[in-house]
């Protein structure tokens, strides 16, 4: 298990972290999400051993890791931008770790190429990572990531740069890997789609400050506050209050609304009209609106009223 306490750290006068703490058990996926600048990096290079908390610790399988060095930590990352190295061939590149903790060549690339077959890659050591797509040279990241059985592994928007097919792939197939190799790994996002996709739980944050913890449907179904739901994509959002859309419906005993949007979806249309009393609201429909208004029906019992700060 993954524990983070009360980690906290500034730097100059920003802080990036102030008492953050939750844990991630063992096969399970914990994805941060929050703005640019929230303090998302920070905590994975915090785990990894690369920036030093100014206070709190981090614990992995109940042992403090804060004064042992980053190769020392057993823990892998993977980043956005691949980070292979040019000159090595797909084997090469995946057993580098291997290698540099003082495995001998023969050994090194049997591993590399078991988990090369693992990923998907089996028969492809010997190409050129230039010769590889955006999916294939996430693939030799992932298979360089696990090979050296880290006790962690972090995930920095590893699949950001990739397209819709061969991100929803890889997401799958990084979440199956920690869940059959039973080791906590920490997801950073500013994606809710993926954040939910991939993680048994979800740490939102912003300016530096944990805002909510919980799994996907707890915070899905009850941000914490304005800040959160907007972190999730939530719509119909304000300071005092969360309308989910299907709270909200398009019916001739709702409440007459000036509509402001209607356009088109792949499953549906989204209307948007202004309610008296909630302000600018969306929710979908079957069918098109095409009068200057509407009448639009809340189901108030749905509605998600936050605390005042």
């Amino acid at each position: 298990m993954l524990v983070l306490d009360k980690i906290s750290k500034s730097f100059k006068q920003k802080t990036v972290a102030r008492e953050i703490s939750f844990e991630v058990g063992r096969g399970k996926t914990a994805a941060v999400l929050g703005a640019s600048g929230s303090g998302k990096s920070t905590l994975l290079n915090i785990i990894a051993g690369l920036v030093q908390p100014d206070g709190g610790e981090v614990l992995l399988g109940g042992e403090k890791q804060n004064a042992l060095p980053p190769e020392s930590r057993h823990v892998a990352m993977m980043f956005q931008d691949f980070a292979l190295l040019p000159h090595l061939n797909v084997w090469q590149n995946a057993a580098f770790g291997l290698r540099m903790r003082g495995m001998g060549k023969a050994d090194a690339k049997r591993r590399a190429e078991e988990m090369l077959e693992e990923v998907g890659l089996g028969g492809m050591g010997e190409r050129r990572t230039d010769a590889l797509s955006g999916g294939e040279k996430q693939r030799v990241a992932l298979a360089r990531a696990l090979v050296g059985k880290p006790k962690v592994l972090l995930l920095d928007e590893p699949f950001s740069s990739l397209d819709t097919a061969l991100r929803s792939q890889l997401q799958q197939l990084a979440r199956d890997m920690v869940r059959q190799r039973d080791i906590p790994a920490v997801l950073v996002t500013h994606d809710p789609a993926e954040a939910c996709f991939m993680a048994d739980s979800l740490v939102l944050l912003s300016s530096g400050s944990l805002i909510q913890h919980g799994t996907p449907e707890e915070v899905l179904q009850r941000p914490a506050n304005a800040a959160a739901a907007r972190l999730l994509g939530c719509m119909n959002v304000s300071e005092q209050r969360y309308i989910p859309p299907e709270a909200v419906r398009i019916s001739p005993e709702g409440t007459q609304c000036r509509l402001l949007h209607c356009f088109r979806l792949p499953a549906g249309w989204r209307i948007t009209a202004q309610h008296p009393e909630y302000g600018e609201l969306s929710c979908f429909a079957d069918a098109p609106v095409h009068d200057s208004t509407c009448r639009i029906a809340v189901a108030e019992t749905q509605i998600v009223c936050f605390q005042a700060a």
